[in-house]
């Protein structure tokens, strides 16, 4: 398949077509998927998060700038709010990472959320797999940055970065819940605002009780996740917080590589179930229209009260999956 190869071989011209029909979920980009698969494996998956307005494009810039030094190329994955207007990304994360549009060896999509919710988008992870094949060192993905439920980067990505800022109020109740458990690595950003030293405290306390949570449970590793300070406007901590991404890979790679089976086994289950997840209700769908109904018109009868959703969903299970002699 020619395109396979014109990914493989690195072509940005046949990689930003690929991105754009699999954003727009076109059926022909399965059997793409299928062939470049087996060559992913060698890309290093490096997820952000945090509320909006906590610096993500900022880090990420001034993170893929880093890795550009050492030689690396970086492929970024950048999911923002979906506009009410065009149904498409915002784009406000380009315009952040705009000095690295010349250079060939960094590949920015921005993509929607598409109403998707976790903060990524529904293929967020056959993105990762076409960057991955393609050859890309590293892969960042930053999240939509809407709140507390983007737990689902942690299953997309080796290392989860969980970025905080001072003077966005109860800033460390906007991160707690959920959030406190995917991170591997902390970030303080913007640590030169009034506020910094008791946001890193707070964190230190959240991750202690956190700690000693797990231990109690038989859960605890030896990793502790270290807490960052920086500035990304100014390039202040950045070398730190990269070299906390190497610890953190090395931890993985090299010291304890059953954590690391853990890992990529946990990205590899989450893909296949989104994956099994949406082949099964496209073909649902596909069988509901060849009756001659359609979801609307289901939706009208649940709405109307004729049906409700539980009885009907497994109504229709039983009558286009289960054989006569399972029932």
């Amino acid at each position: 398949m020619e395109i396979v190869d014109q990914v493989l071989r690195g072509d940005v011209r046949a990689v930003a077509r690929l991105l754009r029909d699999i954003d727009d979920q076109i059926p022909s980009t399965r059997s793409i998927l299928k062939e470049l698969y087996p060559h992913t494996g060698k890309a290093y998956v490096i997820g952000f998060t945090g509320p909006p307005g906590a610096g993500k494009s900022t880090l990420v810039d001034q993170i893929t700038a880093y890795y550009r030094k050492i030689g690396k190329t970086v492929a970024i994955i950048a999911i923002d709010p979906t506009s009410p207007f065009s149904g498409g990304a915002i784009l406000g994360d380009r315009i952040r990472m705009q000095r690295h549009f010349l250079d060939k060896d960094v590949f920015i999509r921005s993509v929607a959320t598409r109403g998707h919710f976790g903060g990524l988008t529904k293929s967020t992870h056959d993105m990762i797999t076409v960057f991955d094949a393609m050859g890309k060192d590293i892969i960042v993905v930053e999240t939509v940055g809407v709140g507390q439920g983007e737990v689902e980067i942690a299953d997309c990505a080796h290392t989860t970065i969980v970025v905080s800022v001072p003077g966005l109020g109860d800033d460390i109740q906007a991160i707690k819940a959920g959030i406190m458990e995917i991170g591997n690595i902390f970030v303080v950003n913007k640590a030169d605002r009034e506020g910094a030293k008791k946001t890193v405290q707070e964190l230190r306390n959240l991750l202690e009780m956190g700690r000693r949570f797990r231990m109690d449970i038989g859960e605890a590793d030896d990793w502790e996740p270290p807490i960052v300070e920086t500035q990304a406007h100014k390039g202040i901590g950045i070398e730190e917080l990269c070299e906390a991404i190497d610890r953190h890979r090395a931890y993985l790679t090299t010291q304890k590589p059953e954590q690391f089976r853990k890992v990529m086994l946990k990205r590899t289950l989450h893909q296949f179930s989104e994956t099994l997840r949406d082949e099964l209700f496209k073909e649902m769908v596909r069988r509901i229209e060849r009756r001659g109904e359609s979801l609307e018109a289901i939706a009208e009868k649940i709405f109307q009260k004729e049906l409700d959703p539980y009885s009907i969903s497994r109504q229709l299970i039983r009558e286009e999956f289960v054989q006569p002699d399972d029932q």
